[in-house]
């Protein structure tokens, strides 16, 4: 018989209800607007690396992050906004993920990826009360992480030289895969403790919903942020231009196909959105769950959730 008992104790939950007040208090002092969003969508996410909860009868999908809510309303004039809500993702279960979790998004207008990764940080020190010098942080551009652990350059890095280096990878890991597999398993995992770490300026195969460097077109203004070895949050400068996000979703598509994994629909709400005029601004998610983790010691998502989910779960990731 399963136990009806919280997975998390009393004192953790208390803690975490703390943590949200929190996040609460610190965007009103910064006059952030708090918005509410549908967790139901009607297209997913054609992410290739994100696999959508597909609802019965062909009523849409449990949304993975309100990403494309938030820039409707960007669109339509809505000015600094965030959000502290449920996202679900299938398959992910493991240690650092459940297929429910808690994000928080927040949006900034006319703001750069740095002035966001910025505040990234200070959410985190007015959360956990940290004095301003106990809690390092360094900014590192991801091809430095390359160049300072494995003594290569990831981006110019030919793909026998990465295998090389990622002898213990899948063997049918594409280019991006064995980029990942290294930084998680080489770079990542090496990243001080009890410090933050702010990784930027990804590979442009790597950008998702970011927009490219100016002048530095193999680039993407895309950023991470990682207490110790934990990632807590993804941030982009978001991408504006309408026909680039649509290659882009055609393109992800393509790389689902070849790897026999079912293509999605688009999301033309958000496409007509950017047609009319995406605002220039920057954009982050963060995992609740794993900033309480994190400032909790705890070593598994579900010690810091009041009750693991209880969704069938067609995959399990570590």
């Amino acid at each position: 018989m399963s136990s009806w008992h919280p997975t998390a104790s009393v004192d953790t939950l208390q803690r975490r209800a703390e943590l949200v007040a929190s996040i609460r208090s610190f965007f009103a002092e910064r006059g952030v607007a708090e918005v509410t969003t549908p967790v139901i969508t009607s297209s997913g996410v054609t992410d290739p690396n994100i696999d959508s909860i597909e609802l019965a009868h062909d009523s849409g999908y449990l949304r993975t992050s309100p990403e494309y809510w938030h820039k409707r309303l960007l669109a339509a004039g809505f000015g600094d906004l965030y959000e502290l809500g449920p996202a679900f993702r299938d398959g992910e279960s493991g240690r650092l993920h459940e297929v429910e979790f808690t994000l928080l998004e927040w949006y900034r207008r006319d703001w750069g990826w740095r002035q966001l990764a910025d505040e990234v940080v200070a959410l985190i020190r007015h959360c956990l009360a940290r004095a301003e010098g106990q809690l390092q942080v360094r900014y590192l551009a991801w091809k430095d992480c390359f160049r300072e652990t494995l003594a290569v350059d990831g981006l110019s890095a030919d793909d026998l030289e990465l295998r090389r280096l990622a002898d213990d990878a899948p063997p049918d890991c594409s280019r991006d895969m064995l980029l990942d597999f290294l930084f998680a398993t080489r770079i990542q995992s090496a990243f001080p403790q009890d410090s933050i770490t702010v990784v930027h300026d990804y590979p442009a195969s790597q950008a998702a919903l970011a927009r490219l460097k100016p002048g530095e077109p193999d680039v993407a203004e895309r950023f991470e942020v990682f207490w110790g070895t934990l990632e807590l949050a993804n941030g982009y400068q978001e991408l504006q231009d309408v026909r680039e996000q649509s290659a882009r979703f055609e393109r992800d598509n393509r790389i689902r196909a070849g790897l026999h994994r079912r293509e999605m629909p688009v999301d033309h709400a958000l496409v007509a959105a950017l047609q009319s005029g995406l605002p220039d601004c920057s954009g982050v998610a963060l995992g609740v769950d794993r900033l309480l983790m994190a400032a909790l010691g705890a070593s598994n998502i579900t010690e810091v959730m009041s009750f693991r989910p209880g969704y069938r779960q067609s995959t399990t990731t570590g």
